[in-house]
């Protein structure tokens, strides 16, 4: 990879996105962050985004596409509804925002092409996932071809996470040097809790479990 190119981070102010920012500031000399509003629960994310953009030091903006939480019945953007705990049998979970990743990255090329950037990174994974169809690398294959043909670029969509569990996701994170960050100033809990948040949510879930996960395999290392 090319350390003179440029990158769009998606930037949720969450683990998987706040470690693809580093990796980003890592593997590219340029780096700018895109935090989008979709009428998501809770409005900390973006405060945290932009707290760790700064830490970064790298440009952050925000988008407002409130529009997407009218498009859909779901629980991270419908606060009245009761959030599932578990994948249900057959069933995506309601927290599944329907199309929420191709807006974003759609938003994102948009973004990236004003600024000359042709290189998007997501912190999308399959092998941690939720089940979330929008999460694969299928689809993020398909979205990168889509995007580059509507617009004509060439338009790279780099998922560093895509095949790593979220106990290797924590090895990245102390890879890059950034564990502490990850661990104490992002927010991956649906009911709004920094840090380890609420320990019950799907999300709270997989984030604690994987820290766990990687805390044992370093002891016994």
């Amino acid at each position: 990879m090319q350390n003179n190119q440029s990158a769009l981070v998606l930037h949720s102010g969450g683990q998987d996105s706040t470690t693809c920012l580093f990796w980003a500031k890592k593997n590219f000399k340029e780096v700018r962050t895109l935090c989008i509003t979709y009428g998501q629960r809770h409005s900390l994310e973006v405060a945290l985004a932009k707290k760790i953009a700064y830490k970064a030091g790298v440009p952050f903006q925000v988008l407002d596409a409130n529009v997407i939480s009218c498009l859909s019945e779901n629980s991270l953007t419908n606060h009245a509804m009761v959030m599932d705990q578990e994948k249900p049998v057959d069933s995506y979970p309601n927290t599944f925002v329907p199309g929420r990743n191709l807006f974003f990255l759609t938003f994102a090329a948009v973004i990236a092409r004003t600024h000359g950037i042709k290189n998007i990174v997501t912190g999308v994974s399959q092998a941690d996932y939720s089940g979330y169809p929008d999460c694969r690398d299928t689809f993020i294959r398909s979205a990168n071809a889509t995007l580059n043909l509507a617009m004509d670029e060439q338009f790279i969509i780099h998922t560093p996470l895509m095949w790593l569990t979220k106990a290797e996701t924590w090895a990245l994170a102390d890879e890059l040097g950034v564990l502490e960050i990850v661990k104490n100033d992002t927010l991956t809990c649906y009911n709004g809790i920094i840090a380890e948040g609420c320990g019950y949510c799907p999300a709270c879930k997989l984030r604690n479990e994987g820290l766990r996960g990687y805390e044992e395999l370093k002891t016994k290392n």
